[in-house]
């Protein structure tokens, strides 16, 4: 049961439905003592809940509860999500570095998803505090994400959030995902002279991690494995678009 009901909490999160996701991770927590996977996750969709629900004390409580497991793991994924789960119960600039602080320690695991949707708290937050360029760039990045996991609902939901920025965003295609866009092919070009990520990222004013993220990114859809290869690729006239 506790299980069913983190599960259900994922989904009325991913569709922008709080009142529910807030009853269904309620329910998952009723049980503490199952101290395993299920509970804690139930935990973790309760602060987003709480917090997207007006209820902020509760949203507080939960990221308290979980910061408290979280330092007794020591793992990234457990201090990651806590960081992101402790933003979403703070303001201004220690909410910020809350949010980096998150998608630092995701970044260092395999736990994509979960990376994926702290850069869309982060960027829904950016957007709100009218942050717009910081938002759109968070944003991008987990929307490409869910869109290649096949995780549609949070994959429309940083859709809309980009689209709340000023950008027009159309719903990527099977032949989207294997052409460059705009950014990957400047970045592809700028990697193939043989730029470092910060020195492409101080070009573009975007983060190392970022120019990181968009080279896996260019990797797969050029199917090349390391930057030497980028080059001769690019001159066999892979397209790019706006």
């Amino acid at each position: 049961m506790t299980a069913t009901q983190w599960a259900n909490a994922v989904l009325y999160n991913s569709l922008g439905r709080y009142e529910e996701a807030y009853v269904a991770a309620e329910r998952g927590c009723e049980h503490p003592q199952e101290l395993g996977g299920p509970f804690i996750r139930s935990l973790i969709e309760l602060v987003e809940a709480a917090a997207r629900s007006g209820r902020p004390a509760r949203a507080a409580e939960a990221a308290r509860r979980l910061d408290e497991m979280a330092r007794a793991s020591g793992t990234d994924w457990a201090l990651g999500t806590s960081a992101s789960a402790r933003a979403q119960v703070s303001d201004g600039s220690a909410a910020d570095a809350l949010y980096r602080e998150s998608i630092e320690r995701l970044d260092r695991t395999e736990v994509r998803v979960t990376l994926a949707r702290g850069r869309l708290l982060y960027g829904e937050w950016l957007r709100r505090e009218n942050r717009r360029v910081d938002a759109r760039e968070q944003l991008d990045i987990a929307y490409e994400m869910f869109s290649r996991m096949g995780a549609e609902a949070f994959a429309e939901r940083a859709r809309r959030e980009l689209q709340a920025t000023g950008l027009t965003v159309r719903k990527r295609t099977a032949e989207a995902r294997t052409t460059l866009t705009a950014q990957e092919a400047q970045i592809a070009r700028l990697a193939g002279d043989g730029l470092t990520n910060p020195e492409i990222g101080a070009q573009l004013f975007i983060s190392p991690h970022t120019v990181e993220w968009h080279l896996r990114k260019i990797f797969v859809k050029l199917g090349i494995v390391s930057r030497k290869q980028i080059s001769t690729t690019l001159l066999k006239g892979t397209a790019a678009t706006a």
